[in-house]
């Protein structure tokens, strides 16, 4: 195994593969704690590569850029590009030209070095707690121990010093860009609704599924035109009442003369589009949950059709939800991370040996707006919180208690009350469909926000990269 080269993070060697584009998914906005729900990369996700890659730098060092006063050295662009080589290779991706890689993995390192600039500029900082977790993680993802990882890094002519600084400078930028794009990007209901009219535009009928409520006013065969008229009349009278805010069960058991009119309440139950007869997916097609389409005439009579719910194509109508609970102690100048995470573990000892109430620990000194409620964030969906949060969430069993655990917020203990499966309602869909949105955006803000730095720095390009 080789152990030098090990990728330095999802925020800067994926941002080189995928030029720049986040992870995609769903993730619903709203959390009850402070913040919770927006979104945010993961902790720095690493790799240590197949043994036999060796490629140590024996040539001399030179500069081959100056940004802003700090240089870039040629041993530095080399490294970087000898790491993502040994990523790429053993996928069986294509590897560029080694001088247009050398080009990239420059410009790549620049970028770099003016968000780190900027972070120091602001005063941000990195707290050894938080290193620490992160060298957990990477180790927990490579199934050693962080003790084994260090003596094979360390075999391989990399540090503990060198590797903790890498990791400290991926925290450090991943922190910048949730502070400067992730959270000023905003998302208007008319984006949303864009949005669902575009999935549900280009959806296959077996993908939505709605709930119709359903009234019918049946018209004879060989029906007069008189009977027909009085029939028609009698629909839109149904019509105007479920219109008018009158409960469509009661409407429904007074006019319809279908067979779930009683048993349903004129309901004819959540299935998926294709399911449904033509006329009633065609009439309901554009309406909101609550629009009402009718009467409209079928062989049948007249129907009045109520959408009632309806499932967003992309988007899961069955989830496990969990409820979790969590004690926040935010961080600054007065307590640091590592005192903070401290403080929780003394509060983790004392819960588990039975001398003091998590709900009550949370009341006297979290410092969320949970804190009132014992810190319950009450059943949230996947994705709700940022991934270091859910991530520690999911790994528990309920009635377990993490570990003391960094986010942006500050420092958790969280106890995982429950899971259970839920549907989604037509509110939880919507949640989802506008952080889809959002995470989009927030590409888009990354790269413009990415250029403005780009356009401010002085960049002084010396010897090409070698």
């Amino acid at each position: 195994m080789n152990h030098r080269a090990i990728a330095l993070g999802l925020a800067c060697l994926a941002s080189f593969v995928t030029h720049g584009a986040m992870a995609q998914g769903l993730r619903p906005s709203g959390a009850a704690g402070a913040g919770l729900s927006r979104t945010a990369p993961a902790a720095p996700s690493f790799a240590l590569p197949a043994p036999g890659a060796n490629t140590a730098l024996r040539q001399a060092d030179f500069i081959v850029a100056v940004v802003n006063s700090e240089p870039v050295t040629n041993n530095e662009v080399q490294a970087r590009a000898a790491r993502i080589v040994q990523q790429m290779a053993p996928q069986g991706n294509p590897l560029p030209p080694r001088d247009l890689l050398a080009r990239e993995v420059l410009e790549r390192l620049i970028l770099e070095k003016i968000q780190l600039q900027l972070a120091r500029e602001v005063g941000m900082r990195v707290d050894d707690f938080a290193v620490d977790q992160a060298e957990e993680s990477v180790a927990r993802q490579n199934s050693v121990s962080v003790a084994e990882m260090h003596r094979r890094l360390a075999a391989d002519g990399i540090s503990k010093e060198r590797f903790r600084e890498e990791l400290r400078n991926q925290l450090l930028l991943q922190r910048l860009r949730e502070r400067d794009v992730q959270s000023r990007v905003r998302v208007s209901d008319l984006e949303v609704d864009q949005y669902l009219r575009e999935q549900q535009s280009g959806a296959d009928a077996s993908r939505i599924e709605i709930n119709l409520g359903h009234i019918l006013v049946a018209v004879p065969e060989n029906a007069s035109p008189a009977q027909v008229a009085e029939r028609q009349a009698r629909a839109q009278s149904a019509a105007d009442k479920v219109r008018a805010g009158e409960d469509f069960a009661a409407v429904a058991s007074e006019f319809s003369d279908a067979a779930e009119a009683k048993k349903a309440g004129g309901l004819l139950g959540m299935r998926p589009a294709d399911r449904y007869p033509e006329l009633f997916v065609s009439a309901t097609a554009q309406l909101p949950v609550g629009g009402v389409a009718g009467p409209v005439r079928s062989a049948a009579g007249f129907h009045v059709l109520k959408v009632a719910d309806r499932a967003t194509a992309g988007v899961p109508t069955l989830v496990t939800q969990s409820h979790v609970r969590h004690i926040l102690l935010r961080t600054g100048p007065q307590l640091t991370e590592s005192a903070a995470a401290a403080r929780l573990a003394e509060y983790r000892r004392r819960i588990t040996a039975g001398q003091a109430d998590f709900a009550e620990l949370a009341r006297e000194h979290s410092q969320d707006g949970s804190a009132k409620q014992g810190g319950d964030l009450d059943w949230a969906n996947p994705g709700r919180y940022v991934p270091e949060f859910e991530q520690a969430m999911n790994a528990l069993q309920p009635g377990e208690i993490s570990e003391p655990l960094v986010s942006r917020f500050g420092v958790h203990l969280i106890q995982l009350v429950d899971r259970r499966q839920a549907r989604l309602t037509q509110r939880e869909q919507r949640d989802m469909a506008r952080d889809a949105v959002r995470e989009k955006k927030v590409e888009e803000a990354f790269t413009n926000w990415m250029q403005e730095l780009r356009g401010r720095a002085y960049v002084e390009y010396r010897d090409a990269p070698q």
